[in-house]
């Protein structure tokens, strides 16, 4: 009797599960990425209908914090630091808070992520940016909530509110210039002994050409002031494949003592049963 019982409670708990109906939401999420530059923007945010209502200044109270959206919390996301009105905003993802006021909006860049609509306890130590942007009234009607990003150039772009007849706009600058600069004087001043060292890598562990590989990790250690014990146990695998057993028992001892200085128990063991390993051959 007791099994019968269990085994129909079972076939309704599973039914239960499988009858479970999905229904749109209100407010449907959505996700915009957007290059700006060499720069990735990217926002998750929850967007509300009117449906016949008055938006800013009714649903949306002028005055007072709004979530800047529906539901948790609507998020923006820079692959670089951005600068906002002459303020710098470090890379990184921010809550997405604003004040709407009939004029101008106030706009809050919040560190912490994770909570359903405002915080219940402000924390002005999380905030990361306060700006200012301006709002407009257009003659165009939005039905549904959309944050976009246009006027896009290589240096900068417009952040954008939109609802109701409300639109709001705030330019943020992309580090473009600067970036681009940088990989090109990268690329052009060759590669890095970082570089070299994945090749060497790539090259052993696929065992094509052992030879070159050798090469690229002596390359890679010229390179280094300091050199590194991952380095010098790469080039004595090396080595070792090539059957030069005596040079990659040197190499071995060179890689043992500086994981040793490093205090780096893994790489210690790994040198020393290859020593001892290429030592009775």
């Amino acid at each position: 009797m007791n099994k019968i019982v269990i085994l129909i409670s079972i076939i309704i708990a599973s039914f239960t599960i499988e009858a479970q109906v999905k229904t749109p939401a209100p407010s449907p999420k959505a996700t915009l990425t957007q290059m700006v530059g060499l720069t990735e923007v990217e926002i998750n945010y929850s967007r509300p209908s009117a449906k016949g209502r008055a938006v800013f200044g009714d649903l949306v109270p002028f005055g007072k914090l709004w979530r800047t959206g529906a539901n948790e919390n609507s998020i923006i996301s820079f692959s670089d630091d951005v600068v906002i009105d002459g303020k710098t905003l470090a890379k990184g993802k921010y809550a997405l808070f604003t004040i709407p006021k009939a004029d101008e909006w106030e706009v809050v860049f919040y560190s912490v992520i994770d909570n359903w609509g405002t915080p219940e306890i402000w924390d002005e130590t999380k905030v990361a940016l306060r700006t200012n942007a301006k709002s407009e009234i257009y003659d165009n009607f939005v039905e549904s909530f959309t944050i976009s990003i246009d006027n896009l150039d290589l240096n900068f772009a417009v952040l954008e509110f939109s609802w109701e007849k409300t639109h709001v706009t705030l330019k943020f600058e992309v580090p473009t210039k600067k970036t681009a600069i940088a990989n090109i004087e990268k690329v052009l001043s060759g590669p890095s002994a970082g570089d070299y060292f994945s090749s060497a890598q790539y090259l052993f562990q696929s065992n094509v050409d052992l030879e070159k590989a050798l090469t690229y990790v002596d390359k890679a250690l010229e390179m280094k002031k300091e050199k590194p014990f991952w380095y010098y146990r790469l080039k004595s695998l090396i080595q070792a494949k090539l059957g030069a057993k005596k040079e990659a028992i040197e190499t071995a001892k060179l890689s043992l003592a500086a994981a040793e200085i490093a205090k780096n128990q893994d790489y210690i063991k790994m040198n020393k049963e290859s020593i001892e390993e290429w030592s009775k051959k």
